[in-house]
């Protein structure tokens, strides 16, 4: 609007001809300006400023309905047959020339069918997106499935609270991201965490990042404790007044990185540590419950963009979200990563 406001309106000035009113050619490619740029302006708006993503293909979702799990069944079957044939002859003879001969023949056929049935898993990752979770956060983990095409389904604490361990063993990865650790615990059933427990220990996956990680180990808040007793405090400088900062991370067999970490954990105490914080506590960390493999991260390597304005980092977001499709596919297929 400023912009129109330096064309004086005299500028404007129409001429009639024949009952239509045209402007002169001056005026009409200052008008094409002005029209090229309201539409610049309308898409910038429609996007946001600071968004990596402008408008135009998005990539498809992977995400589908939590019930029933679904899962997919083939079978095959063989069939076999064999043929049994038995022949019989006989002759009789007696002086008063009286013969008699007989000939005959029997087949049997036996058919045999085998049917094996294979069950898979069709959906092998279950995201927590229930009270407590950061929406963002979900999101951001939403759209690293996405990337690496994993299908993956959602679930709030009311669905939670109502699977059964064997619902949850359909799944092979249950992630529980960012947000607060005592809020999610606190608003599930001591049943939904027993259950999910349990189905770790039975085998399935588990990667907890930040509030996840809380979450994971043991609480007087309803925690999962897939971490025998073992309980964690906030990184050190959360003692410092600091709620979120660039945190750059050590690992013993590659480059280190910065990450963002935003009231997170440090796992002292517990699993193998895949990556450090400045200070040398455990920032990452791996191990096993039961025929479980659980990842607990106190970073978020998943973070986009608009999370990292106004902080600066020495690692590129590509970068950083290329490690997040590592951790969620370590997590998924329960490989060990490399750790001090």
């Amino acid at each position: 609007m400023a912009l129109l406001g330096r064309i004086s309106a005299s500028r404007f000035k129409a001429v009639t001809q024949g009952g239509c009113v045209r402007f002169s050619p001056t005026i009409a490619s200052r008008l094409r300006q002005i029209v090229f740029i309201a539409l610049a302006l309308a898409t910038i708006s429609l996007t946001g400023c600071g968004s990596s993503a402008w408008p135009g293909a998005a990539t498809p979702s992977t995400h589908v309905p939590l019930s029933p799990p679904p899962t997919s069944t083939s079978s095959s079957t063989s069939t076999s047959t064999s043929t049994t044939s038995t022949s019989t002859s006989g002759s009789t003879s007696t002086s008063g020339s009286t013969s008699a001969s007989g000939s005959g023949s029997t087949t049997t056929t036996t058919t045999t069918t085998t049917t094996t049935t294979t069950t898979a898993t069709a959906t092998p990752v279950l995201l927590y997106n229930g009270t407590g979770t950061s929406s963002t956060d979900v999101a951001a983990v939403e759209a690293q499935l996405t990337t690496l095409k994993l299908t993956y389904a959602t679930a709030n604490t009311s669905q939670l609270d109502a699977m059964t361990e064997t619902q949850l063993n359909a799944y092979k990865l249950f992630i529980v991201p960012g947000g607060n650790s005592i809020t999610i615990g606190d608003n599930l059933s001591k049943n939904a965490t027993t259950n999910v427990r349990n189905a770790v220990s039975n085998g399935l996956h588990y990667l907890g990042i930040c509030a996840g990680g809380f979450f994971g180990g043991y609480s007087i808040y309803n925690g999962l404790d897939l971490t025998s007793g073992a309980w964690f405090n906030f990184y050190a400088d959360y003692f410092k007044g600091i709620n979120k900062e660039a945190v750059e991370i050590s690992f013993p067999a590659s480059s280190k990185l910065d990450i963002y970490w935003q009231d997170g954990p440090q796992f002292t105490g517990w699993g193998n540590i895949v990556g450090k914080y400045p200070d040398g506590t455990p920032a990452i960390v791996e191990g096993s419950y039961g025929k479980g493999f659980v990842i607990l991260s106190g970073v978020h390597p998943e973070a986009p963009a608009s999370w990292r304005i106004g902080m600066t980092f020495t690692t590129s977001l590509a970068v950083d979200l290329a490690y997040a499709d590592t951790l969620i596919t370590s997590a998924l297929n329960g490989t060990s990563l490399p750790h001090f």
